[in-house]
């Protein structure tokens, strides 16, 4: 499970793959298969920075993309791969990038979280906080959280740029008070803490409903790491859900384990009711768990340990935008359910 699985170049195709395929076929539509035999997976590159740690796109672009590595900085492409540039050199501290977005209602707006997310036993660099463009990556302004350690996740509300949440994971070697969930209402300029468990959980999840941007969905992870020790679970973490923009929130533990590790949560768009979790837990109790009624209770559905393995470093999961019964877990391999994550 501890053992460095270095799938970096396929990392980045399927994580782009994950977040921007839409399949419009149903489950009971076939396709050819001599259509597409004679299609493979291609490496595009940048030649530089190690695994890739964040993928995101412009949502009218598909050939736009930027790319986060765990030490060679933030990379952008605008013909799908072919080639890439380097945007992070001369504007960031650190190379390491935890989290990407791009805002909706204006492609000219990017946040950047610095600090890898996947907390391994050599990781030197951690990141100093966050970065913001508002002119689709040519220059950046650094906007706080210096303190914050890794960034796992930040979403941004769909129709004001100025609001954005970033999941503050924590410092890699020790427990931070600055660990958990962060709004800005300003554009970054200030940023308040509006999840905080203890100095131990931090947020390595978090996501937005597509249909209410006033309802998030937090993952906490209760964590901790040394050269030869990885601290991960316990009764601190778990999924808590915000139905006010982030202003209070409520733990959801209905169905889940009490002991609880790291965790990937993602909410269906076609059915926001339907939320997938992958949580890692005690033998029998880890795995693929579900909810159809927006988070007030959760069904374990499939607990196949193939995919939560090696949790403090993966558990990435993506539900597909228009069909509820596709899901996506990236682990060591890359996997598709399309019965709700029952196989």
């Amino acid at each position: 499970m501890l053992r460095n699985l270095e799938s970096c170049a396929v990392l980045v195709v399927i994580i782009v793959a994950s977040v921007w395929l839409s399949p419009s076929a149903t489950a009971e539509e076939t396709v050819d298969e001599s259509l597409i035999s004679a299609m493979e997976w291609r490496f595009v590159g940048p030649f530089r920075g190690g695994r890739v740690t964040t993928v995101a796109g412009a949502p009218d672009n598909p050939q736009l993309y930027y790319m986060g590595a765990t030490g060679g900085g933030l990379w952008k492409t605008e013909n799908a791969g072919l080639s890439w540039e380097n945007l992070s050199d001369d504007y960031f501290n650190v190379g390491t990038i935890g989290a990407i977005a791009v805002a909706g209602s204006d492609p000219n707006v990017i946040y950047v979280g610095t600090g890898e997310k996947s907390i391994r036993g050599v990781t030197t660099s951690q990141g100093d906080g966050m970065y913001k463009s508002t002119d689709a990556g040519k220059s950046w302004t650094h906007i706080g959280l210096p303190e914050a350690g890794q960034i796992a996740r930040i979403k941004i509300h769909p129709s004001n740029a100025n609001i954005a949440y970033a999941a503050v994971q924590g410092q890699i070697w020790g427990p931070n008070e600055e660990r958990g969930v962060y709004r800005t209402t300003d554009g970054g300029q200030t940023w308040d803490q509006v999840l905080a468990v203890d100095a131990q959980t931090g947020a390595t999840d978090l996501r937005m409903d597509p249909s209410n941007p006033r309802i998030l969905y937090a993952a906490m992870w209760e964590h901790g790491r040394k050269p030869w020790y990885v601290l991960s679970g316990g009764q601190a973490g778990g999924i808590f859900k915000s139905a006010d923009g982030g202003d209070t929130w409520k733990n959801l533990t209905e169905g889940l384990p009490e002991l609880i590790g790291k965790i990937g949560i993602d909410v269906s768009a076609s059915n926001p009711s339907r939320l997938y979790a992958i949580v890692e837990a005690m033998p029998g109790e880890g795995g693929l768990y579900r909810s159809d009624n927006g988070g007030e209770s959760w069904k374990l559905v499939n607990g196949d340990r193939i995919l939560w393995t090696r949790s403090w470093y993966y558990m990435h999961i993506t539900a597909d935008p228009v069909n509820d019964n596709i899901v996506y877990v990236m682990n060591a391999p890359f996997m598709r359910s399309i019965d709700g994550g029952s196989t």
